[in-house]
């Protein structure tokens, strides 16, 4: 598979899930922290499982946008996603994540909203990095 990439980014990380991450062009900078259910202290700080929720959230919203504008379909100002990242252990060993998005798209009949989602889920960049190796769970509500 090849990409032709029209936008690049870079974001470093120091001090793992109990650190710091910053964008090179300094926009962006969190403290990380990890939760008491990963044997964390739980303290002020993000996990890279809820950036990672609100990174594929803004993802798509930006897929529902562009397959809406291919469809002639208004995707509404007040579309929202929340998106739920589960962590765990893996049977197979190592960890893996879950990943539930619940979808908003209000004024549209379920009909063109679950059409649409099903459509976005196929563009949208995160999902095309996941698929196939996340379970991924699709709920238009």
């Amino acid at each position: 598979m090849s990409v032709n990439v029209l936008y690049r980014t870079q974001a470093t990380a120091t001090g793992g899930r109990d650190g710091k991450a910053a964008t090179a062009d300094g926009t962006f900078s969190v403290n990380l922290a990890t939760p008491k259910e990963l044997g964390g202290a739980g303290g002020p700080g993000n996990n890279p499982e809820q950036l990672f929720a609100a990174g594929y959230s803004a993802c798509f919203i930006g897929a529902l946008k562009f397959v809406g504008g291919q469809e002639k379909i208004k995707v509404p100002a007040d579309t929202s996603i929340t998106a739920e990242v589960g962590i765990g252990p893996r049977s197979e060993g190592g960890f893996g994540l879950t990943v539930a998005l619940d979808i908003s798209l209000p004024g549209l009949d379920r009909k063109t909203a679950e059409d649409l989602v099903a459509k976005a889920h196929q563009v949208c960049p995160y999902s095309n990095a996941t698929r196939n190796n996340i379970d991924v769970k699709l709920t238009v509500k």
